[in-house]
């Protein structure tokens, strides 16, 4: 019988995974030329990582949240992440009520 790993194993691993795949990307990024990235940065800026749809960027206490106007993802910039963590329980279900239809 397999033994299940420890949470602190998965962890261990999915780290050393995403460090990995970051690098591989990293790599990449440096072979693109500065007109590349901005040609690419033109493309993409706003639009929906899932969908390509635009992006409408949403102000909830001071949090910039981008929603898509088409499959209603929602996507955290750089940090925004790590203030809605620290958001208590009543303040993250106030931050979902403001997308639920």
């Amino acid at each position: 019988m397999p033994l299940k790993p420890s949470e602190q194993e998965e962890e261990y691993f999915a780290r050393k995974e995403f460090e990995r795949k970051k690098k591989i990307e990293e790599e990449k990024h440096e072979k693109l030329s500065e007109e590349e990235k901005r040609k690419l940065k033109d493309i993409h800026y706003m639009r929906c990582p899932k969908c390509g749809m635009e992006l409408i960027e949403i102000d909830y206490k001071g949090i910039k949240i981008d929603e898509c106007s088409e499959c209603e993802g929602i996507w955290l910039d750089a940090g925004e992440f790590e203030t809605v963590s620290k958001l208590e329980k009543t303040g993250l279900d106030k931050l979902f009520s403001v997308f639920k239809k």
